[in-house]
């Protein structure tokens, strides 16, 4: 038996000081959560990415859809034109004509929504609660042309990877509205 001790002795001494193989063990434990972690940075910078290109989209819609007068180019014996029509093409694909690519994949007109202010329902220019001056306006009321949208956010997959669910990205933007 001491024989036998001995021998076990000297090979768990043997195994515990040979260090051949930890650097394999070791990736093996931190590599996976390396990729979790560097992968979930890249869907995080993806879904900003998309975030923000909404965002340019929707300012350059309002933007057109408030110096966008129909009522102009109808005086001028010239066909009138729906300006929040135009406004929503800007805002998603970029061009007044529709023409695709989308500025983020998978966003359609149907998903934006550019409203252009009646003149007879335009806002109060100055909140009532904080006495705060809204849109630097001189004037007691201001129209706006408020563009909003949505996006069902597809991802890179990550976010089905872990079973989370879709995410519906919500943006808007809001210009005052010019009359001339």
């Amino acid at each position: 038996m001491t024989a036998m001790a001995s021998l076990l002795s000297r090979t768990l001494n043997r195994f515990h000081r040979d260090e051949r193989g930890t650097v394999l063990v070791e990736l093996a434990v931190v590599a996976p959560l390396m990729f979790l972690i560097s992968a979930g940075v890249l869907e995080f910078g993806n879904l900003i990415h998309d975030k923000l290109l909404m965002e340019a989209g929707l300012s350059d819609g309002a933007r057109f859809a408030a110096r966008c007068n129909s009522q102009l180019y109808t005086n001028a014996g010239l066909a009138a034109i729906d300006c929040a029509k135009i406004a929503t093409n800007i805002a998603v694909f970029g061009n007044v004509t529709g023409t695709p690519p989308a500025r983020v994949f998978g966003w359609q007109t149907a998903n934006v929504t550019v409203t252009i202010a009646d003149p007879t329902t335009c806002k109060n220019a100055v909140d009532p609660t904080t006495g705060t001056v809204l849109y630097l306006s001189t004037t007691s009321q201001v129209c706006i042309v408020t563009a909003s949208g949505t996006l069902a956010y597809s991802g890179v997959g990550l976010l089905s990877l872990l079973n989370l669910g879709p995410i519906t990205l919500n943006a808007s933007h809001q210009e005052r509205l010019i009359r001339f």
